[in-house]
């Protein structure tokens, strides 16, 4: 038996997704969680053989739980699952060590196919995104630009934002002006919406 750890926010798609895997011969769902920040907790008390981790979840990000889970449970390998086909997300993901990436649209028995292959060692890349993430690039924002985009996302201040990530506003403007030259954009909303479908942040 294939054990399973499933991570995901939304409790109907979680629960189907249980349901469906849980016919298959080989494959047990051994524990489900809510939350990014809950998988290694679960991953240390089940040992599940493969994570089927979303990509956002609270707490955590699944590419944020990925890299955690790599190294506190080397053993449990790991197939993101999510709605957001993102070049950015992928390349990250694989980055972080998930063995696959998948939209959730995928049909069941792949899915199934999917988990055997990554638990086999094999990776299992939706073969769409793959192409798109090769001509998309590597995200040309740097982990610093990054950071501050992500604390711009829900409209704070300059002044705020220094606080949170402890720089200095000018440090913040700095990174600000050169994300928004990066991304082509006007303003800093728009290099936010930007990063974003592109799955850089």
């Amino acid at each position: 038996m294939i054990r399973l750890l499933l991570a995901d926010d939304q409790a109907l798609v979680r629960g189907a997704m249980a349901a469906l895997l849980s016919l298959e011969p080989d494959l047990e769902v051994v524990a489900q969680v809510e939350r990014g920040d809950e998988v290694v907790a679960a991953a240390l008390e089940h040992r599940p053989d493969v994570a089927l981790l979303d990509v956002e979840m609270p707490g955590l990000d699944g590419i944020a739980a990925t890299a955690v889970l790599r190294e506190q449970v080397p053993a449990c390998r790991v197939l993101i699952v999510t709605t957001f086909g993102r070049p950015g997300y992928l390349r990250r993901a694989v980055e972080a060590g998930a063995g696959g990436f998948v939209v959730k649209d995928s049909p069941a028995e792949q899915l199934a196919d999917a988990i055997r292959r990554i638990h086999a060692g094999l990776r299992v890349v939706d073969p769409a995104l793959a192409v798109e993430s090769l001509a998309a690039g590597p995200s040309p924002l740097t982990p610093r630009e990054a950071d501050v985009l992500r604390a711009s996302r829900d409209g704070s201040s300059v002044a705020d934002v220094a606080g949170r990530l402890y720089l200095s506003e000018g440090t913040v403007r700095n990174y600000l002006s050169s994300a928004i030259g990066k991304t082509g954009t006007r303003n800093r909303v728009e290099a936010v919406q930007v990063a974003e479908r592109n799955g850089w942040l």
